[in-house]
């Protein structure tokens, strides 16, 4: 196993993600599937484990905590997160952060983070009635964190408004990070922020929620014609593996066989050269798909409505790849007239648009898509019901 140094720890490089446990025919967690697939990682040196509230409607933190009880608490490293952004009426760090060690059957976490600070939702971890951020760095002085830290899918000037605000606070950031989203969501900008601040990168989603995994015929040939022995994920994580200030890469893995594939990847570290990146970044250009935008910004200067057409076209980009409610959220919660959906179709922004964008036409796409999704709020509600 290929270890990270985090301070005066030994972390496995790969750590176990539970957002993606294997589950039975009624939805529930299949406990028997865990409890072997986490044995086999520990016996191969896997020593992190990372859950969070909301993970299968709060049963994730359950299953990982009973499974863990079975070995010595000094011998492996939990992580898990608080739901600042998850839409509710008030919030309680304290309660959270008891039920969330009872839940892990715990008296500490070796990491803790707070959950998906972006645009939206650091105004409730700024928010003085709910003193969150202050009520985990008493927690972090008491020993029951041991380490503070925050996820992340928003945009770079965002991470570096927060890093000045709470930089001093955060032990380490763990962000969207894969060879796809290197350029599609700016994950190289925000690694090398992180890196120029010396904040430890955490990786989540490394093939992009299993699209990484499962590429065309033709791409899987390429890379055999290049690394017969490799799987089409191990691609993934050895991109990953070459960058110097990722300390840890989630892998929210759902069986066994993908357990020991990612085990044996991460055997040893073979990072891919020059050649091989210049492969793996031109697969990921064949599948974005994506509208053109350079972010030259000549469209907002005559928008009558104000919109930042660079932003939403960029989150467009996402949500053509994945739709999922993280590409969405950062919309949903724009005021009314800043939505793709505020957009007149005057077409101003058409006729200066060096790259000659529809923009009009992708507005209007992307508010038909975003009616399709579901709402985040929407989410927030029913994981809080599960919850009671």
């Amino acid at each position: 196993m290929i270890y990270s140094d985090f301070q005066d720890k030994k972390l496995s490089l790969l750590g176990f993600g539970t957002m993606r446990f294997p589950v039975l025919e009624d939805g529930t967690i299949d406990e028997a599937q865990v409890e072997e697939m986490t044995k086999y990682a520990i016996e191969h040196g896997v020593n992190y484990f990372d859950t969070a509230y909301p993970y299968h409607n709060g049963q994730s933190e359950r299953v990982i905590g009973r499974v863990l009880s079975k070995y010595p608490r000094d011998s492996f490293y939990l992580a898990d997160k608080y739901p600042g952004h998850q839409i509710s009426k008030s919030y309680d760090p304290k309660a959270t952060f008891e039920k969330q060690l009872e839940k892990c059957g715990v008296d500490y976490f070796d990491f803790y983070l707070l959950h998906n600070v972006y645009e939206n939702s650091v105004h409730t971890y700024r928010d003085e009635r709910w003193g969150i951020i202050e009520y985990f760095r008493e927690q972090k002085r008491l020993g029951r964190i041991r380490h503070l830290g925050f996820s992340t899918h928003g945009s770079v000037d965002f991470i570096r408004g927060f890093l000045d605000e709470y930089g001093q606070d955060m032990e380490f950031c763990q962000i969207q990070l894969n060879y796809l989203d290197w350029t599609l969501q700016e994950a190289k900008e925000k690694y090398e922020l992180l890196t120029e601040r010396g904040i430890p990168v955490w990786v989540m989603e490394p093939v992009r929620g299993g699209k990484l995994a499962n590429l065309s015929e033709a791409m899987t040939e390429k890379m055999k014609e290049v690394r017969p022995d490799e799987t089409v994920p191990a691609w993934g994580f050895r991109f990953l593996q070459g960058l110097p200030n990722v300390k840890m890469v989630l892998s929210g893995m759902s069986n066994m066989s993908q357990m020991m594939d990612n085990v044996h990847t991460f055997e040893e570290r073979k990072t891919l050269n020059e050649d091989e990146t210049a492969l793996v970044m031109s697969i990921a250009e064949t599948l974005k798909d994506s509208i053109p935008c350079t972010a030259c910004r000549y469209c907002c200067e005559g928008c009558p409505k104000g919109l930042d057409i660079p932003m939403l076209l960029s989150v467009f980009n996402d949500i053509r790849f994945l739709p999922t409610i993280n590409s969405s959220m950062r919309i949903e919660f724009l005021p009314e007239d800043k939505k793709p959906s505020a957009c007149i179709g005057c077409g101003k922004c058409k006729k200066i648009c060096p790259q000659n964008i529809d923009i009009p036409k992708a507005m209007k796409d992307m508010t038909e898509a975003l009616e399709k999704m579901p709402s985040w709020v929407e989410v927030c509600r029913q994981r809080e019901a599960a919850q009671k």
